[in-house]
């Protein structure tokens, strides 16, 4: 048996919370006796949340990927690949999630959706031929990595912090995901454009039509339309 390590406590931040549906406690928790099945039905709802697609899905690499979650896994005689799988099938059979099967690159690729109003559509729409799987390069998202603090990456690439926009940034951390921040940071140091209301305009387009259908090169044209439209405005204090 493994020695229990000590939890440090939840965190105060509105950002590190994963909303979890009502119904998982009042109709799947007392009845999921697997402790794998519950470890991935979890880790699926904390993936979907970081992830922020449009339609949101996960692959079994997403779990492959993510080291520490599979070395989580209680094995026995089989090997943690085999535990995943025999999780994701009973949390299929259970009806928590949805499988259904693309085909890209000469090849067959499953995805896994909750089986929710938007979960049970997408699997409707690729059954009938009208969703078109695009491969989600976006970074691999793991339970053991820490984003980086979102004031340490405006200091070092935008500029030095100051009371308004320590408000501002704090808003923003409560608002979207970590990895959203980071990565809107990178693309405006990419474009030259090492300004906040240039970050922000990438946020709130992702926010409002979906990360997971954008592209980079419109995100950073509208970001910089956006951003040359209010550069005389001052930075708005949060209510």
């Amino acid at each position: 048996m493994r020695a229990i390590k000590a939890f440090s406590g939840f965190s105060s931040s509105k950002r590190s919370s994963v909303p979890i549906p009502s119904e998982f406690f009042q109709e799947l928790l007392a009845d999921i006796e697997d402790i794998n099945e519950l470890k991935v039905i979890l880790y699926t709802l904390w993936f979907m949340h970081r992830r922020g697609s449009v339609v949101p899905y996960i692959q079994i690499t997403d779990f492959q990927q993510d080291v520490a979650f599979m070395e989580g896994l209680v094995c026995g005689d089989s090997n943690p690949e085999q535990a995943l799988s025999l999780a994701l099938s009973q949390a299929v059979e259970r009806g928590v999630l949805l499988h259904a099967t693309v085909r890209a690159n000469g090849r067959e690729i499953a995805l896994y959706f909750l089986n929710s109003a938007l979960g049970r559509a997408a699997v409707e729409a690729i059954q009938q031929g009208r969703w078109r799987y695009q491969a989600d390069t976006a970074r691999p998202i793991e339970i053991g990595r820490q984003p980086p603090n979102v004031y340490r990456l405006y200091e070092q690439h935008i500029g030095p912090l100051t009371p308004l926009i320590a408000e501002v940034l704090r808003e923003a951390e409560d608002t979207y995901p970590p990895e959203w921040i980071e990565e809107a940071i990178q693309i405006a140091v990419e474009r030259n454009a090492r300004n906040w209301r240039y970050v922000e305009a990438i946020l709130k387009r992702w926010k409002e039509e979906g990360k997971g259908e954008r592209k980079t090169g419109a995100d950073s044209q509208e970001a910089l339309r956006q951003y040359s439209e209010q550069w005389q405005k001052p930075v708005r204090k949060p209510r």
